[in-house]
């Protein structure tokens, strides 16, 4: 496993591997890893020539300071598990790398509706600096693929249309949610629940498959104020908790029974924010 800091040696050893016909595959994270990262670089590893892995906490889609903070860093531990896990490059930068101009926005990006619902709605500037940042690591490594979890859902849409939008020539691999025993989304902040805290914010993914037990074509506001009060009842503090089109993140107040569906959630337990999403087998 090779560690670089440095973005122009980095460029320059993928262009070389490039030239040789060997396939890239990447795995962007903001480090604290767990299973769920690991099992992308296990997808990476099969499917490419060459996987790399970039650790680096993103300032600018943090649109709370001290949330950004308080994010684990866990540097060590997180290179021993990459290591053991088989990757081959692992980009560390700091800041200065990826901004050498600065923090400050130089593109505006065009997400339309994604920007203002959900995570858009309660983040505001937090798909902006996911997309700054995705760009910049794009064009450092320019991956064949790239490896994101499905369990930032609306963040994958996004990405997809940075992607698309941009022209560029990396194929975007979603892969599904890594749950513990439990069926809690695997998620570095786990790290900052307690021990009865990770016991009950289980209940956000039960939330979810009651909510695509019970639907039913006709208006959801029932469903939807039943399944918000039962997470408060487990002491959640819920941002938001919506039925959308599985495709669109259009969100639902009625559904005609046919159209695919996503449940979306984000709610605070304590102090920390979790998010959480499931994708209906009994539409469409």
């Amino acid at each position: 496993m090779i560690v670089f800091k440095d973005r122009s040696k980095l460029s320059e050893y993928l262009k070389q591997a490039r030239h040789k016909g060997i396939s890239i595959g990447f795995v962007p994270t903001m480090g604290a890893l767990h299973q769920g990262h690991l099992t992308l670089v296990a997808y990476a590893k099969k499917d490419t020539g060459i996987n790399v892995c970039s650790i680096f906490v993103n300032p600018t889609q943090f649109n709370d300071p001290a949330d950004f903070k308080k994010y684990p860093i866990t540097i060590e531990n997180d290179l021993k598990l990459l290591y053991e896990a088989g990757a081959d490059i692992v980009f560390l930068p700091e800041v200065e790398e990826i901004y050498p101009a600065g923090l400050k926005m130089e593109a505006t990006y065009s997400l339309g509706h994604l920007e203002t619902i959900l995570e858009g709605k309660y983040r505001p500037g937090h798909f902006q600096g996911v997309c700054q940042v995705v760009h910049r690591l794009l064009e450092i490594v320019s991956p064949d693929k790239m490896f994101v979890g499905q369990k930032d859902y609306q963040q994958c849409m996004v990405i997809d249309h940075l992607i698309k939008s941009y022209n560029i020539s990396t194929q975007l691999v979603t892969c599904n949610t890594i749950r513990e025993a439990s069926g809690l989304a695997m998620s570095s902040r786990n790290m900052r629940l307690t021990e009865n805290e990770r016991i009950i914010a289980a209940e956000l993914y039960r939330t979810l498959q009651m909510l695509e037990q019970q639907v039913k074509p006709g208006s959801l506001k029932n469903l939807l104020q039943e399944a918000k009060n039962r997470l408060s009842n487990f002491g959640f503090k819920v941002d938001y908790l919506e039925i959308c089109h599985a495709g669109d993140l259009t969100i639902f107040e009625t559904w005609d029974g046919k159209s695919p569906l996503v449940a979306l959630v984000a709610a605070f337990l304590g102090d920390v924010r979790l998010i959480d999403n499931h994708i209906f087998k009994t539409s469409g």
